[in-house]
Order: structure tokens, then sequence, then C-alpha cells
């Protein structure tokens, strides 16, 4: 692909047989004409459908940020042969970054409480996006439709996928790669799953250095550790391995499900207290007397949230281990079986961070105000600063929560390097 492409190959991809008109064609698409043919051919099935984008990798793209599979993997296996049996649309040795788009119906199968959309920094209501520098590229490209292989060309009248494995009939029809779907999805969203925890680890720490409190840091370090038992095991189920009482994720799961114990404790202590309030303005000595160290810079309170942010991220990046090792057991179609393993298990699991998200937004909208005691005639400089910040904390941490009301795309970007190993970035919604 040159520097400068003027086209952009893109797949169109099903998990299972699927009899759909074959609306994308063959014809070059603008972005916004593929986002409704994608969006048009989701309506038409039942069957989960994906595109598969292919672009020149950015400069500036962040390697880093990525899980890195090697060439070997399934995911890599699965890509390789869909660009080998689609000859002439990417190079021979390159580097190339693939874009899998999710359409919001089936996105939300998987997606809602897992993956949010990330709020752009540059621009009000914007997206961020892993493909930062790809972005102006897709938006002077067309979008050429290509298929894999050279089915019969009945099959190309309707557009219908009626092949296992990676196999398509015709140009602008679907192609049937359910392994490469449900490897993408589950890296994907594993990814976004540990850079929360990144992030949230960061500012658990923080916090701890200016707090004196080993008990908070035992649970730190008790949550940190289940990462490398998670890590390996999620290498060994995306090769295909299966999961032994050797990596440790008996144990791991166990902490895990301790420190959500804490967590459901602490929200409901909060969401008890929340309701001895009547209204949204509150006289801050009193909301510290419901919630003791929330007018506190570095107070328990705001540990304790993070701690549960921490738990629930961790818990479902081992969620989506346990959704890939059922679906790799089914013999049927793994997505189907990932998402309904997937779905019963993160239920509890959702609704506990919106019972959290819920009194982090309602402490957000609090309006603060100082006590209006007999004695308290002069308001002194240092209880204004008080007020003052632990307003800014409050709606700080309300501006943290990104809540998602509609039903969005989910975007899993692929970076397929020059040795065939991939590296696959955190999913993102928007």
């Amino acid at each position: 692909m040159s520097k400068n492409p003027t086209t952009v190959p893109v797949w169109t991809i099903a998990t299972d047989r699927a009899d759909v008109p074959a609306v994308i064609g063959e014809n070059a698409l603008t972005r916004e004409r593929l986002d409704s043919l994608r969006t048009a051919l989701a309506a038409l099935s039942d069957i989960p459908l994906t595109t598969l984008e292919a672009h020149d990798v950015p400069k500036a793209l962040d390697r880093s940020k990525g899980i890195h599979l090697h060439g070997v993997s399934p995911l890599a296996t699965q890509l390789s042969e869909l660009v080998k049996k689609t000859p002439n649309v990417v190079p021979d040795g390159g580097e190339t970054l693939y874009k899998i788009v999710v359409p919001p119906k089936f996105a939300s199968q998987f997606a809602s409480g897992i993956v949010k959309p990330i709020a752009s920094s540059t621009t009000a209501n914007g997206i961020h996006s892993a493909l930062s520098d790809g972005s102006k590229i897709a938006a002077q490209a067309s979008f050429v439709p290509v298929s894999a292989g050279k089915a019969a060309a009945a099959g190309a009248a309707t557009g219908s996928a009626t092949t296992a494995g990676v196999a398509a009939a015709g140009a602008g029809a679907l192609t049937i790669a359910a392994p490469l779907v449900l490897m993408a999805v589950a890296v994907g969203v594993s990814a976004y799953a540990d850079q929360q925890r990144q992030k949230t680890m960061e500012r658990i720490t923080e916090l701890l250095e200016k707090l004196i409190a080993d008990n908070l840091e035992a649970e730190q370090h008790s949550l940190e550790a289940c990462r490398g038992a998670i890590v390996k095991a999620t290498s060994v189920l995306l090769d295909e391995g299966r999961i032994g009482a050797s990596l440790g994720l008996d144990s791991t799961v166990f902490a895990i499900e301790e420190a959500l114990s804490r967590a459901k404790s602490r929200i409901a202590k909060w969401e008890k207290e929340l309701t001895n309030l009547s209204g949204d303005k509150v006289e801050l000595n009193q909301l510290a007397k419901l919630i003791p160290t929330i007018e506190k810079d570095d107070g328990e309170f705001y540990i304790h949230v993070e701690l549960a942010q921490l738990a629930i991220a961790m818990k479902q990046r081992v969620m989506i281990l346990q959704a890939v090792e059922h679906a790799q057991l089914s013999e049927g179609n793994p997505f189907e079986r990932f998402v309904t393993t997937l779905q019963a298990e993160k239920r509890d699991v959702d609704s506990l961070e919106q019972r959290l998200e819920t009194v982090i937004l309602r402490l957000s909208a609090l309006q603060l105000d100082r006590s209006h005691g007999i004695r308290d005639v002069v308001f002194s400089s240092g209880e204004v600063d008080k007020l003052l910040q632990t307003t800014r904390r409050l709606r700080d941490l309300g501006q943290s929560v990104q809540l998602s009301a509609r039903q969005s795309e989910v975007t899993i970007e692929i970076l397929q390097e020059k040795d065939g190993s991939v590296v696959v970035f955190p999913a993102i919604a928007s």
C-alpha cells in the first residue's frame, strides 16, 4: 500500500452462514456510505456481521498499548489466511493496520459495561481512537469491497456465505470467519479491560502515596498480584491451549471475588447514606459525616472508589477468559457461544458497576454549601478552599464516569507486523 492511499480494501465478514442481499456491491464507497451500508446489512441478518478494513500503519502508532500475539496464534493465522485468499489487496511482507468494525446491533451484545467511548481531549463530544493518524487517511479514502477466494457465481448473486472457514462468494459478498471475529473481539476487549486496570492502579498508587493505610495498600497488592496469572492464562487460551491449575487462575479469581465483595459492601453503604439527603444542596460537614474523608484530597473514600473500579476491571478481564474458553470448547458457532457465556457472567458485575457510577454521578451533582450553624458566622479562607476543592474533586470524579445510553459501534484495531505476528489494541466504542 502506498503512503498516501486513495483506496482502502474492506471485507464484509459473518460468523456463520447468512443469506442477505448483496447491498455492499463492488463499487468504491465513501466512509459515510460504508457506515450506512454496514448498518443496513446488519439489520437484514441475525448473524453477527462485521467489516474489516486494511490501512497503512500510522507513524505515531503506540504499539505498547496493545496485546502482542505471535504469528502462529489463531488470530494471526486466520488473518493471514484471509489476506492470502484475497490477492493483490495488501502487500506481502509489509505491515498493515486492520480495523474490525462491529455494528451497534451486535456490538451491544458484548460491549455494554465493558467497552465504553473514550472521550476526546481535543474535540467536544469527540471519541478517541487508536487509529489517530489513520482517521485523516480514511476521510479522503475510497473503501473498495473485496472478497476472499473465488466461489461460485451463484453465491455472489445473493451475497450468501456458504462455506466454513475463511471463504467468500464474489466481490462484496460475505466472508465466514467466526474464529477471526471471536479472537479479535476477545483480545480487543481484554486489552481494554487491562488498560482500565492500569489507569486505575496508577490513580490508587498516587492516592496511597499521600495516605498511610496498610490495609488499603494490601488490597491494592492483592489485586495487582492477579495480573500475572491473568496475562499467562490469556496467552495460553488465545493460543487455543487449556487453562490448568498451574497458572494460578483459581486463586486469582478468588482474590478478585473477595475484592468485589468489599466493593459491594462499600457501595451499599454509600447508597444508604445518600438516601439521607433530601436534595442536591448539602452542607460539606454534613456530607463528610455521611461519607467520611470525602472532603480530603487523600481521603480513603477516593481510594475505595478506585479499588472498586479496579476489582471490576479485573473481573471483566477474567470474564473474557471464561467466555473464550467456553467458545473454543463449542464445535458450533464460537461467537454465539462467546456472547452467551459473556452475558451470563457479566450481569452481576455490570449491575455493580452501574451502582458505583450512580453513586459517583449523584455525588458529582451535589451543590456543596458551608455550614450555617449559629457559631458559623465567620467563614475562613481555609474552609472556602476546602469547599471549592471538594466540589472540584467530585466534579472530576463524575466526569471520569463515561455512560453511554445509546448503542455504539465497537472498533478493534489489529497491527500485522512483518514477521506475521499481530498487536491487538484496546477495543473502543464510538
